[in-house]
């Protein structure tokens, strides 16, 4: 937004923009609008207000989340999916959410700890997504994450 706007990376907005992105690694995941999805029949009107609200909702939630531990929220990126129970369909956060989909920034510092630290080679990119799970709790003070996969946090 920053770059394509011509505005401040970081610039605090006055209210949550929600942008909708065509997923398609060959096209460069291009910026879709409403009419689009409704026009493609892949999403109709109903399930596009659905995903509003749960962008709403996870961005009410995760902002309050991460500020309770000293990062701010700058944006963030989610996937939704339907899911089916019998012949009730809601509409699902359907991927991760973690610093490769969200822009996080420490709230004292401004320091990145996000995937901008890879993408524009700052480097400590493990040292910072550390220390956004030890300051959610889920690795312990001086332990270090775990290679091989996810594993069960109590």
């Amino acid at each position: 937004l920053a770059a394509r706007l011509g505005i401040e990376e970081g610039t605090q907005l006055p209210r949550s923009i929600i942008e909708f992105y065509y997923k398609n690694d060959a096209l460069n995941d291009p910026m879709v609008s409403e009419e689009h999805i409704t026009a493609f029949g892949w999403a109709s009107p109903q399930e596009i207000d659905d995903i509003m609200a749960l962008a709403i909702r996870v961005n009410d939630f995760l902002t309050g989340l991460f500020l309770g531990v000293g990062i701010r929220l700058v944006d963030f990126k989610i996937e939704c999916g339907r899911l089916w129970e019998g012949d009730n369909m809601r509409i699902v956060v359907a991927d991760e959410i973690s610093p490769d989909s969200c822009r996080l920034w420490d709230t004292k510092s401004n320091e990145k700890m996000d995937k901008d630290r890879f993408r524009k080679d700052l480097g400590g990119m493990i040292e910072a997504y550390t220390e956004v799970a030890r300051r959610l709790g889920v690795v312990q003070e001086g332990e270090t994450p775990h290679a091989g996969g996810p594993r069960l946090v109590k």
